[in-house]
Order: structure tokens, then sequence, then C-alpha cells
């Protein structure tokens, strides 16, 4: 089985899972330039999730292109299909519907045994406690033009597991850009900043100073974005970076 990935959390899944592991995979002959977990993997690099060098892939002659419906272009997966290779686009909007398709995606790969790490996952995310309080935020997710986190989204389920409500969670789009004034605006009442280090790498000196005032918080955008297993770790490292803004 000859596997090509083109999203870092599906790498990061197949390779913790397949056999062999730890170390790098035996499934995955290719991955994205985005693809850094884990650091030792050892594949062949075929571009950004974006702009995936195509005909790289096709010379690898993968059995199976994983891929997923945001993360991926179209026009790239119609190109991958039309060259003959199979190919399996994931759909993630909330927690439960990642465990699914991981499922789906390591069966597809062959992947015959369950990982521990997903029965960890799994747990960990039946067993959160109840938030003491709950909270309201503003996640960025780009800047020039602001862009944050809207309706229906993967990041935005994640948070409000953890006792935390996205202020444009009823937004029209899923990822609305909205001039800075009105982020920065008292009618959206109290809120603290959440500001992850991808896809926008958002720093103590880059994002903050946007939002005068507010109390922030830098999170790890693998543990708020990635559907793999990260997902052990990102209840408690989400939960403690955000307990940090008081």
């Amino acid at each position: 089985m000859r596997v090509v990935s083109l999203v870092p959390s599906l790498t990061e899944a197949v390779a913790a899972s397949a056999p062999g592991s730890p170390g790098p995979s035996r499934l995955l002959v290719g991955a994205t330039d985005w693809c850094n977990h884990p650091a030792d993997l050892d594949v062949v690099r075929i571009g950004g999730t974006k702009n995936p060098d195509v005909e790289r892939i096709v010379r690898l002659a993968p059995d199976l292109v994983i891929a997923n419906e945001e993360e991926n272009r179209e026009p790239d997966l119609t190109a991958l299909r039309e060259a003959g290779f199979e190919v399996l686009v994931t759909e993630v909007r909330d927690v439960p519907q990642a465990f699914r398709e991981l499922e789906r995606v390591l069966e597809a790969c062959g992947v015959r045994a369950r990982p521990r790490w997903l029965d960890e996952a799994e747990a960990v995310w039946a067993d959160l406690p109840v938030p003491l309080r709950r909270r309201r935020a503003v996640v960025p997710i780009w800047r020039r033009p602001w862009m944050v986190l809207g309706r229906d989204t993967f990041a935005g389920d994640v948070l409000a597991r953890l006792g935390v409500d996205n202020v444009y969670a009823g937004h029209a789009e899923r990822y609305p850009r909205v001039p800075i004034e009105e982020l920065r605006s008292a009618e959206t009442s109290e809120y603290v900043v959440v500001l992850p280090d991808e896809p926008y790498r958002f720093t103590a000196e880059d994002g903050p100073e946007a939002f005068p005032g507010r109390a922030w918080a830098l999170v790890s955008g693998r543990h708020l974005t990635w559907y793999g297993p990260s997902l052990v770790e990102a209840p408690g490292v989400l939960g403690r970076a955000i307990a940090s803004t008081g």
C-alpha cells in the first residue's frame, strides 16, 4: 500500500498508526511541505496543501491519496482522479465527525489494528469536565485582511466543548472577513481573543496589539485545528492557554 497525504493532520494520524510505528511510516510515500509531525517522517515532499505538485504525485504511483474538502483544492483532486488515482476526501465540522473520518481513513489505508491514540482521544473528549463558566471568544485566523472563525467549523466545535463560545458562530460564512474596527467594537460584548499560530502565525508581538484592552491567548494551531493524535492533548493544552487569560 502506497499512500500520499495532502493533509498534515492525516499525515500524522497515518504515520502514528502505520505498521512499524513509531518511526517513519511504511505506508506514506508522500506528504506536503507542511506535514511536520512526526518529526522523523521521511517521505517525498509534494508541495503545499493548496499547490501540490500533481506530476510528482503521479510519479509516486500511490494506491491512495488522502485529502480534505477544506484544505485542498478541487482542481488538484480532479487532476489526480483523472490520472487514475483513488482520492479519499474527508469532511470534518465537529469532533465526533473527526473520529468517524479518522476511522475511515485508517481503514482505507489498510491499518487493521485500531491505534491506542484513537481510543485515548475518544475517551478524553467523552469525559470532559463541565466548565465552571462559559466564555466568549473571537478567533482570528488571518490578518491583512482580518478573517475569523465563523459558522460550522471544527475549531469552533473544539472550543465550544471546552466552554468557549465563538462570537461569530452564527455568521453566514465559515471564515468571514471582518473589519478590525468591528472586532474591536464594544458592541460585541466581553470576549477573549484566541490567536492560533496557524494558518497565520500569530505571536505575542503580532496580533494582540490590534485588540487594546482585550484579554488574549496564544494557542497551538495544531491542537485547535488538527484532527489526529493531537486530539489526545488538545483539551488540556487549549484549556490551560485560555485559562491563563483570567
